[in-house]
């Protein structure tokens, strides 16, 4: 282990001692130790932390922003050490963030993307259980993409059908029911993921095709194949994937299709919506109006609730 790498378990040990999960963090910093260590370089150079947070081109302007940021945290840290790690100045790439409007999948994107999924070819078989079981999950749950990959096999109760989700989002945890139909959806991977892979690598719940739990980054490439193969990317000039709906999209057209209901049925949405926050774990309501905001048919199915509803409240 090279001295800057060993520093670095050193701080994420730090920051996980403080209170932060810091697991994202961990495995982007590790990238960028890897490049350090490519480069022969001693140091931490302002040079090499924008190369590095600017290494991918198909996405926002900040996320390079949000990767610049978490190198400068542990340069900040290695400068204490050693005054010649250079800590990259503040402004270089901004980390604020719009939030795109999301995709809310169709019923025939979604059957569309599990058929896919379900003819991933692999040596065992364990890549098409394992992602179509994932798509499946999102869809039926409205998970954070990370909360599935973090899922360990004794965050999944099948007998109560509840999932436990542990420090996710600001390290809030909660508990997720989930549908008779998920329920058992989850117990049939379950004995085909024991039968595929019967010696246990990894405590996690959703495993890749060795038996180790699922890598993110991975598992949003795949999908990036699987939506350009059913049509829902296209190419760029440059052969490369272009923009398209993202696994974090069915976590949006979960949420926006439990208020489209709930309006249909004529229910009162201000006093469900709490429910949903809690469910969904944010952590506050104002993040789950977003969606009605977002969605221009939630828009118009609230402004007719409110015609029908609260006529005296019209403009």
């Amino acid at each position: 282990m090279t001295a800057i790498r060993d520093s670095l378990a050193r701080y994420v040990a730090v920051r996980r001692a403080l209170g932060a999960s810091f697991y994202e963090p961990a495995l982007a910093l590790g990238h960028f130790v890897d490049l350090l260590e490519h480069e022969d370089a001693e140091f931490i150079t302002a040079d090499l932390a924008l190369r590095w947070a600017m290494t991918s081109t198909l996405v926002e302007r900040a996320t390079w922003g949000r990767r610049l940021s978490q190198v400068r945290g542990f340069a900040r840290w290695m400068n204490v050490i050693d005054g010649r790690n250079q800590i990259p100045p503040a402004g270089l790439l901004s980390a604020r963030r719009r939030r795109n409007a999301p995709h809310i999948y169709t019923e025939q994107e979604i059957d569309l993307l599990m058929t896919r999924a379900a003819q991933l070819q692999s040596r065992t078989g364990m890549r098409a259980l394992t992602y179509s079981t994932l798509i499946g999950l999102l869809v039926a749950t409205g998970l954070r993409p990370g909360e599935a990959f973090r899922l360990d096999r004794s965050d999944v109760d099948l007998v109560s059908g509840i999932l436990s989700i542990r420090e996710s989002k600001l390290g809030k945890s909660r508990c997720v029911p989930v549908a008779e139909s998920t329920r058992v959806a989850l117990e049939h991977y379950v004995q085909k993921r024991d039968q595929l892979c019967p010696l246990r690598l990894s405590e996690a719940f959703l495993v890749s095709e060795r038996g180790k739990r699922l890598n993110a980054g991975t598992a949003r490439s795949m999908f990036v194949r699987m939506s350009r193969a059913v049509g829902l990317r296209s190419a760029t000039e440059d052969g490369r994937d272009g923009y398209g709906p993202r696994l974090q999209d069915f976590r949006h057209s979960f949420a926006t299709g439990r208020l489209v209901e709930w309006y249909r049925a004529g229910r009162d949405v201000s006093r469900e919506l709490p429910k949903l926050a809690a469910y969904l774990g944010h952590v506050n309501v104002g993040l789950t109006y977003w969606y009605i905001e977002a969605v221009p048919e939630l828009l118009e199915l609230a402004a007719a609730y409110l015609d029908k509803n609260c006529p005296g409240e019209q403009p």
